[in-house]
């Protein structure tokens, strides 16, 4: 049975097929593809946030910011299906059946029936369904990056809002975040690299436009002007709810004087910040963590926050939408019934972005002896751990978390003393809770600088705390009362990914704390304990690193089409005199001002308008000139002269001017097609389209983020283990990242033969794996099914020292006929129909236009393996070349 997320997640892929049809607003394709794929290295959005997003759209322009409600009767009809909306809406479908309530009720019932939603437990789905605006949550697992998600969906309303200011879009955004804590990690918004999400012609403007507000303690009003737009403002929930209690003493100042008009001071302050906000038009309000709106809280806190929503609903010139996003979509073992998109732990973990616990989460029976539990944890974590390191040398650190700081006291001594038998020093412990502070260490504890690596911990580092090099967790002791979610985020912060790192993480626990970590994961993520240990990472980050800078530019022909001008009739431009214009008029319409039942005066016409005639002010001859030649890019002074002809010394009026340039526009403004061969110079690799940084010895890096499916792992090829084969050929970057066997055993007997006579090898690149623009010019375009142009980079170049080249392709066998065919077609004119074979013709045009200095060659590979004759075919080629 599938739940609303699934249906939605269905109909937004088969949106993203069709490629963004959104009506008159297409901007939002160029914006959604270019953030799938940015030009460049860098920061990207992830896959579970591009996910998010596309569903965001989808809701928003498919299906029109539809309520909750809307939503459900459209996707499930109970003519269709009537289980299928039962058990999407969370009813027991047995219990249903047995009960006195029917089909024709059961909105209504949902709604008003406090007895029907008590025996179905159905509290937040009410609470949902009678909201009088649209609320979504996605849902994204710890680490997935629900911060930037909101980042980019702001973005992209205020992009498709400056594309289209008439359309419906957001125009100001309102960001809660519940506590001090989590409004610090929202400032991670500012640094968001929106040029990564916005295309750039977009982006500009988008910068230029954006105005971010973080509301700040004693602040009694928020710094933003009435009905202004492009405003992002963070605040936390209290700052700005109706709940006059919460605000205080320090925020009022001295509004009101006396201490007796205090709290009349309090609701001011409460009032004016949400007045403020109310004033703004085209709102939309997000939410983090949305699971502290409901959780344990659902009767009181979420309450308050809805309470301040409604107000601004009401008193706002266009409320949008309410976004809520949170890494918990259950509620007591219920999914909420808003979730519109859902990504997982065990989802996180297969896509790499989350580390693997799978065989690593370690249970032991305590009975009473922690000092030999914590004493074994720490033996352990060093013996794991202890010479592990994350890509950029940071050391692995471990967490460990105690219920009260008296428990630190008993136990700190027994874990220096381990320390000291594994001669380790004491000072790698970092205690941090309210009577050992060390707070700039404690926020030290993240980075390579730190000389920590265990962090003795008392309510502290549980939500929101990101330390990358954390790969281990431990509970020093049976947490009791699992009625929050402490050991669920005490248990899992070790789990966020680095790329470049392939250790999984080590959860230690009791077995009291295990039972509640199981059940919490049930209750806040629908999985159990048993699917977060078996859950396997399918994909992997890491990093290449250019080894060869000077890479000399493959020299080619292209076929270059250029647009240019046809000349003008005899070559001459020619203008004839204007006929009689009318002057343009103006009405003009006596005024006066009157006063009307309010505090402003207003304007009221008194007397009957009167139409007069206007005339603008004439040019001279030389200006007119000017004017014309610059906008039609001709020489001024054959314009002149024609000027010259028709007006002598006298000036040109200016209603002749819109005139005489429609003339010179009909002859100079028509323009000719010209194909030309052009020789141009391909940069194989481009260095500053890579991330440049400074390594430990000084020197400059160059480096970029891949992934790659694990399963493809053993196809990653490392310049130090193929260095005795490749010798001085071959690694321009480090590793190769083959994306198939064919072209890692292609590469290795290609090695093999050309090292037999290197004095003629210039070079040896796999270029297969480097498309990016920014990186590389050695790519073709070809249309694709969609009719849109695409890049495509072939996989091998081989270079001779007598600057000759062979371009070499990897294909499988099943291509074979559809590419040979295609070739046949585009001989005899004909369009290619297999994308495989428009990529070849685009190929083949650089041997068609050089073929004295370029040859380019298809090896088709027969069950994973490319044939002898093949290879020794191309190294015969290559040494004739």
């Amino acid at each position: 049975m599938k739940q609303l997320y699934q249906a939605i997640a269905e109909r937004t892929q088969n949106w993203h097929k069709g490629h963004y049809q959104a009506g008159e607003y297409k901007a939002i394709a160029e914006i959604l593809e270019w953030a799938a794929n940015p030009d460049g290295s860098g920061w990207k959005l992830r896959p579970p946030q591009l996910r998010a997003l596309e569903v965001y759209w989808y809701l928003r322009l498919v299906e029109n910011t539809p309520h909750i409600f809307d939503l459900y009767r459209s996707l499930f009809p109970p003519s269709d299906d009537p289980d299928a909306l039962l058990n999407a809406l969370g009813i027991d479908l047995d219990a249903w059946r047995k009960s006195k309530y029917n089909w024709d009720q059961l909105w209504e019932d949902i709604r008003a029936n406090d007895d029907f939603v008590r025996e179905f437990k159905l509290q937040a789905l009410r609470e949902t369904l009678t909201l009088d605006y649209p609320s979504y949550i996605l849902a994204l697992a710890m680490g997935a990056g629900k911060t930037a998600l909101i980042g980019a969906i702001i973005a992209t309303e205020f992009g498709m809002a400056m594309e289209h200011p008439s359309g419906p879009f957001v125009q100001n955004a309102l960001i809660f975040a519940p506590g001090k804590t989590i409004i610090e990690s929202l400032r991670q918004l500012a640094e968001i690299p929106y040029g990564r999400i916005l295309p750039e012609r977009i982006f500009k403007q988008f910068a230029a436009s954006l105005k971010m507000t973080f509301t700040r303690d004693g602040d009694p009003d928020i710094p933003i002007i009435d009905n202004s737009i492009f405003n992002l403002v963070v605040t936390n929930t209290e700052k700005i709810r109706i709940q006059k209690e919460t605000i205080r003493k320090a925020d009022i100042g001295n509004l009101f004087g006396p201490p007796e008009k205090e709290d009349e001071a309090r609701s001011e302050v409460a009032n004016r910040r949400l007045r403020k906000i109310a004033s703004l038009p085209h709102l939309a309000v997000f939410s983090d963590e949305a699971h502290h709106t409901y959780g344990q809280a659902l009767d009181s806190e979420l309450k308050k926050v809805r309470k301040t929503v409604d107000y601004l609903h009401k008193e706002s010139p266009n409320l949008i939408c309410v976004v809520n996003t949170t890494g918990t979509p259950y509620f007591q073992r219920h999914l909420l019934r808003d979730v519109v998109m859902w990504y997982g732990l065990s989802e996180g973990i297969h896509d790499g972005i989350l580390k693997e616990v799978a065989n690593n989460i370690r249970a032991y029976e305590l009975e009473g002896n922690v000092e030999n539990y914590v004493t074994h944890v720490i033996s352990d974590f060093f013996a794991e751990y202890g010479n592990v390191t994350l890509p950029d040398g940071t050391p692995a650190k471990m967490a460990m978390y105690f219920p009260q700081t008296d428990d630190v006291t008993t136990l700190r001594p027994v874990i220096e003393m381990k320390l000291a038998e594994l001669g380790l020093p004491s000072t790698l412990l970092l205690e941090h809770h309210t009577r050992s502070e060390h707070k700039t260490e404690f926020d030290r504890f993240r980075f390579k600088d730190s000389p920590h690596r265990v962090a003795l911990l008392v309510d502290r580092g549980v939500e929101g705390w990101d330390v990358p090099a954390l790969f281990s967790c431990a509970l020093a002791r049976a947490l009791k009362g699992g009625s929050n979610s402490f050991v669920l985020q005490a248990a899992c912060r070790c789990l966020r990914q680095v790329p470049g790192n392939t250790k999984s993480a080590r959860i230690y626990l009791s077995m009291e704390n295990r039972a509640i970590l199981d059940r919490q994961l049930q209750e806040t993520f629908g999985e159990t304990l048993a699917d977060l240990d078996n859950a396997h990472s399918k994909s992997v980050h890491t990093q290449i690193r250019l080894r060869k800078l000077k890479i000399p530019p493959l020299v080619v022909r292209q076929e270059v089409k250029t647009i240019v001008r046809k000349e003008t009739k005899n070559g001459q431009l020619v203008m004839e005199m204007p006929v009689s214009v009318p002057l343009p008029t103006m009405t003009v319409r006596p005024l006066t001002i009157a006063e009307q039942n309010s505090s402003h005066a207003i304007l009221v016409e008194t007397g009957t308008a009167e139409i007069i005639t206007t005339a603008e002010i004439p040019q001279d001859v030389y200006s007119a000139a000017v004017d014309i030649a610059l906008q039609y890019h001709l020489d001024v002074w054959d314009v002149y002269d024609e000027l010259r002809r028709l007006y002598a010394n006298d000036d040109v009026p200016a209603e002749h001017l819109l005139p005489l340039q429609k003339q010179v526009e009909r002859q100079t403004c028509t323009y000719e097609v010209k194909m030309e061969i052009v020789e141009r110079a391909l940069a194989l690799v481009k260095p500053e389209g890579f991330d440049k940084a400074i390594d430990d010895d000084g020197t400059e890096v160059y480096t970029a983020e891949i992934s790659y499916p694990i399963a493809k792992e053993h196809l990653l090829a490392p310049f130090e283990k193929w260095k005795e084969t490749a010798k001085e050929l071959a690694f321009h970057y480090t590793p190769y990242n083959f994306d198939s066997t064919p072209e890692m055993t292609f590469f290795e007997g290609l090695l093999r033969e050309l090292n037999t006579a290197p004095e003629e090898i210039e070079d040896i690149y796999f270029t297969g794996a480097i498309t990016d623009p920014k990186k590389t010019d050695f790519y073709v375009e070809y249309r694709g099914e969609d009719e849109q142009w695409h890049r495509y980079t072939p996989d091998f170049v081989i270079r001779k020292k007598n600057g000759k080249c062979l371009i070499v392709e990897v294909k499988d066998e099943r291509f074979k006929n559809a590419i040979n065919d295609d070739l046949k077609q585009d001989s005899h004119g004909k369009e290619a129909r297999s994308i495989e074979g428009r990529k070849a013709i685009a190929l083949k045009k650089y041997e068609h236009l050089d073929p004295s200095k370029l040859k380019y060659e298809i090896v088709y590979a027969h069950e994973e393996t490319v044939s002898s004759d093949q290879l020794a075919a191309i190294a015969k080629e290559v040494k004739e070349l």
